[in-house]
């Protein structure tokens, strides 16, 4: 079992930066793949960013490229979402998720582990 826990959300204005944290705990942390999923009011939960165990190989989807920021501190049992030039329509709760092995999926049916979630609010 993998236990994960975020924090960091909050309330910020249009443009403005926010850093989500997710610290794990119960398995070794480097032998996961690391995402990060949101679900806005009425929508389908979505991929946000994933990283792969070194670090070194991310994915995000285009709507989220050049602005959010995936990483991960093996040593720290803990990865980070970097967003930067928040908008309204990135509001919503975050999810942190963790999958056993190599894959980087962009499903959400591709991790075993999920956080409790962290609400982000963004305001015009």
């Amino acid at each position: 079992q993998v236990q994960l826990v975020e924090s960091g959300g909050g309330l910020e204005q249009a443009g403005g930066s926010l850093r989500l944290s997710c610290t794990a705990s119960g398995r070794t942390f480097a032998n996961y793949v690391m995402a990060w999923f949101r679900r806005a009011p009425g929508k389908e939960r979505e991929f946000v960013a994933s990283i792969n165990w070194s670090g070194d190989a991310t994915n995000y989807p285009d709507s989220v490229k050049g602005r959010f920021t995936i990483s991960r501190d093996n040593a720290k049992n803990t990865v980070y979402l970097q967003m930067n030039s928040l908008k309204p329509e990135d509001t919503a709760v975050y999810y942190c998720a963790a999958a056993a092995g190599r894959t980087m999926g962009i499903s959400s049916r591709a991790y075993n582990y999920w956080g409790q979630g962290a609400q982000v609010t963004v305001s015009t």
